[in-house]
């Protein structure tokens, strides 16, 4: 299959992008990926650039892309404006979005802020699409830990100090909820290493558990009945984003179906790819016949 990489020009800088099955002739896809202020991955998605071209790009301020001149171009409104931007340079005037945990927030706001033609179907795995969900999520989850565990977290989340303590007990949750893989993938590894706390922070804030930056009052779940493109959410049966959750947000819109992968969490694309690509797969043939 035929791979390639460039960048694209935008508004606020320049944008890192790779392509695989360039050439294929199916209806391509536009990945999203997660953070706010990770990067690109590709693992366990090969099996969808066998037909159709497969399109990443790191978000401004991620992996290989420019970082911002100032923090506040880190927003919602400027990534939904750089998505377009992206996609208009791409020339993807049919298009599927596939977004993974922050990604899918991207591409909700895209499609109700924006309103675009030309989108076939929208893939959401791992979704967070509201702060106050996440939140409700993250405080269930962390009740679930050992005592010891969740000491330490909700004593760096009082006093701030997120030290050793609170590292070490995020990497414990980071084991049941975010990658159930032993040891982690490589590619997971770098993204953790290469996040940008420049964009993180801004937008997320300090703690991984209670949302503080500019997504603190983020929810989209009051307008996702306006989105009327066909959608397939995805979760693990342990992911972090809850699969009642998941379950809730697939009741909210008008033409959507939800796959609740096993013996998976978070990255549950990576962990269970088999299982993911025959979901994925099933949506794409339905709604490439529609």
């Amino acid at each position: 299959m035929k791979s390639s990489e460039g960048k694209i020009r935008t508004a606020n800088g320049r944008l890192w992008y790779s392509v695989h099955g360039k050439g294929e002739k199916k209806t391509p896809i536009l990945v999203l990926h997660g953070g706010p202020g990770f990067l690109s991955m590709d693992d366990g998605l090969e099996t969808l650039w066998k037909d159709r071209p497969v399109f990443f790009y790191d978000q401004l301020g991620c992996g290989k892309s420019d970082r911002a001149p100032d923090k506040n171009f880190y927003s919602v409104e400027n990534y939904v404006t750089e998505l377009a931007q992206v996609r208009a340079s791409l020339r993807l005037d049919e298009v599927y979005l596939m977004g993974f945990s922050w990604g899918c927030a991207l591409a909700c706001a895209y499609l109700l802020d924006r309103k675009p033609t030309g989108v076939k179907g929208v893939m959401l795995c791992a979704p967070y699409l509201s702060s106050p969900a996440w939140d409700a999520d993250q405080r269930r989850n962390i009740a679930r830990l050992p005592q010891d565990i969740r000491s330490a977290i909700e004593e760096g989340e009082k006093t701030g100090d997120f030290g050793e303590a609170y590292e070490s007990a995020m990497m414990a949750y980071y084991d049941r909820h975010v990658c159930l893989l032993r040891p982690w993938p490589g590619s997971l590894k770098k993204a953790f290493s290469e996040l940008n706390p420049d964009v993180y922070n801004m937008m997320w804030g300090r703690s991984e558990f209670t949302i503080t930056g500019a997504l603190k009052d983020f929810d989209l779940t009051p307008r996702l009945r306006e989105i009327r493109e066909p959608v397939l959410l995805t979760c693990g049966d342990r992911d972090e984003a809850g699969v009642k959750t998941v379950k809730d947000f697939q009741q909210l819109f008008p033409d959507a179906r939800m796959a609740v992968i096993p013996n998976a969490s978070h990255l549950h694309q990576i962990e269970r790819p088999e299982i993911f690509a025959a979901v994925v797969g099933d949506f794409l043939r339905d709604v490439d016949t529609r």
